[in-house]
């Protein structure tokens, strides 16, 4: 009785009542709702949960709010983001759909935000058009900004004098162009824009200098960062579809640089064998299908160690196990994992406590980087969890040795490590330009050197080698995404033995390529080299032997 005496005294829920187009306990529901949701009203909560028809919702927020209405379904007139920043549609929920000689028709979701309607009129006018108001449902603006696609942009339109234009152009065209990272770099006489595509950075374009301060101002308020502070600072920006970017800005002696890092949210996860594991069932179920132990992935920054984690976890998931992550921050969800972010008051250290009060099965640490983490994560490890984490280090047998210098002791990492993975991203040829190669006589003798060097022989089939071109689709580059080459060490009874009696890491590795399935680093690259898949130059570019 109480919900219903709720409900009734909502003006607009009433209305919804008399028209029965909703009942007293949806209403309540709407109402509910809100207090999680106070930034949307009444309207745009009925047509998010769905509980009536469109146009009968639409017809009740026009003649209640004295606003024509419009269904914002097919095609529209115009692109919106030509008018307004994707970002001010978004946040604001107002959507450019018709122009007539400078009369712009932009529909709302909310019209009686007078202050957002002045800032878009004022915004508008400035452009030199006139607005005219509609009211409209908040899902077809969501699904109209969502199709919108300004990014078949070949490149950077500099020449754009609207800076928030400006700003949405260079980063569509980074999506368009697979970018993982954006750098707005601050140079002395300019502003460098450059974009890191399949690990290499590249530059977009440059802008004049003195269009700093406006552009550094139009990265901070999107990304809602404090404008007047500029020293280092974290911001994100969440009106893009389908992306999360995080926004990392450094002061330099020519002013404010500023990283874009970009996460795919609703990202495909990729099986071993998509990211270049060995197709080796075996030793894949040898290396990860354990208990009551570690295993550790290793590689320097920017290797993918976080994507092979992930594809671990998708690999060992099953119903029956309890499977918890902990990140800095959570790169990717995952339907069935409980992932716990790193804040501003939880450390890996911290938050891995908590988590072994949670019966975990299987924990996944994003980064072991200091003694307390390591030691908490091997103490998981020998009580009957599988720990999963990475780590920095140059390959799978440096591992061990990192892990002891952090303070664990021999016996505690003989103990608990059973498997460490070394990788690095190479990159693939572009299967749309390259060319069949032919080994020049440095390759052969490189080839030679490394089957002296790890006892593997390779075996040479010409027709199966390829050379690097470019052309439009790799961004004239002559690669295409990339690959991971791994070294695998499945720690056996016999290292283990050594690891706890202190053996040298030279004589584990010796021990290790005469004894084990491990093979260096440069032996799965060259296989790659050999399929097809990359090139010499590349490796020799990202692995040192």
């Amino acid at each position: 009785m109480f919900e219903n005496v709720k409900a009734r005294k909502n003006p607009i829920g009433l209305e919804f009542i008399k028209q029965g187009i909703l009942t007293d306990i949806q209403v309540t529901r709407v109402l509910e709702y809100q207090k999680d949701h106070r930034d949307l009203k009444f309207g745009e909560i009925v047509d998010i949960l769905d509980m009536c028809e469109k146009t009968q919702l639409l017809d009740v927020l026009s003649n209640k709010l004295q606003y024509e209405g419009v269904m914002l379904d097919g095609k529209l007139d115009v692109i919106p983001v030509d008018y307004l920043p994707r970002d001010i549609i978004i946040n604001y929920r107002a959507l450019p759909f018709k122009l007539e000689g400078n009369n712009l028709s932009v529909a709302f979701a909310d019209v009686q935000n007078v202050q957002k309607t002045k800032e878009i009129e004022l915004m508008l006018m400035n452009a030199g058009y006139e607005m005219q108001m509609y009211v409209t449902l908040y899902t077809s603006i969501m699904k109209q900004i969502g199709d919108v696609r300004t990014v078949e942009n070949k490149f950077v339109d500099k020449e754009e004098k609207d800076t928030s234009k400006l700003i949405d152009n260079i980063i569509m065209t980074a999506i368009s162009k697979r970018a993982s990272d954006i750098h707005v770099e601050p140079l002395g006489d300019k502003i460098r824009i450059r974009f890191r595509i399949d690990g290499e950075l590249i530059t977009a374009t440059e802008l004049p200098k003195d269009r700093q301060a406006i552009v550094t101002g139009r990265i901070k308020s999107i990304a809602n960062m404090h404008q007047e502070i500029t020293y280092d600072q974290d911001g994100s920006i969440n009106t893009y579809e389908n992306f999360s970017i995080r926004v990392s800005s450094q002061k330099n002696v020519n002013g404010e640089k500023f990283v874009l890092r970009f996460l795919k949210k609703n990202a495909n996860l990729r099986t071993l064998e998509d990211l270049g594991f060995p197709q080796d069932k075996e030793l894949i179920s040898v290396a990860f299908e354990k208990r009551n132990s570690m295993i550790l992935i290793c590689a320097p920054t920017g290797e993918g160690k976080t994507t092979t984690l992930y594809s671990v976890l998708d690999f060992l998931d099953k119903p029956e196990i309890n499977i918890i992550s902990i990140e800095n921050p959570v790169e990717m969800r995952m339907n069935g994992i409980n992932q716990v972010e790193i804040g501003p008051n939880i450390t890996f250290a911290s938050a891995l406590r908590t988590v072994l009060r949670q019966d975990p099965d299987i924990i996944l640490v994003g980064e072991i980087r200091d003694q307390e983490t390591a030691a908490i994560a091997i103490e998981a490890g020998q009580t009957g969890h599988l720990v999963l984490a990475t780590i920095h280090t140059i390959d799978a047998i440096e591992a061990v040795t990192r892990i002891k210098k952090m303070g664990i002791s021999s016996y505690d990492v003989s103990a608990t490590l059973v498997t460490t993975i070394s990788q690095r991203l190479i990159r693939k040829l572009c299967g749309k330009c390259k060319k069949p190669h032919i080994l020049t006589d440095d390759e052969r003798k490189y080839i030679a050197r490394i089957e002296k060097n790890t006892g593997e022989k390779f075996v040479i089939d010409e027709t199966m080698l390829f050379e690097s071109v470019g052309c439009q689709y790799c961004n004239g580059i002559g690669y295409y995404d990339r690959v991971g080459a791994f070294e695998i060490l499945c720690i056996n009874e016999e290292l283990k033995d050594m690891i706890s009696e202190g053996a040298s890491t030279i004589d584990i590795r010796k021990y290790a390529k005469e004894n084990t399935s491990y093979k260096p680093l440069i032996v799965d690259g060259i296989k790659k080299v050999l399929l097809g898949i990359t090139t010499i130059d590349e490796l020799k570019r990202k692995i040192i032997v």
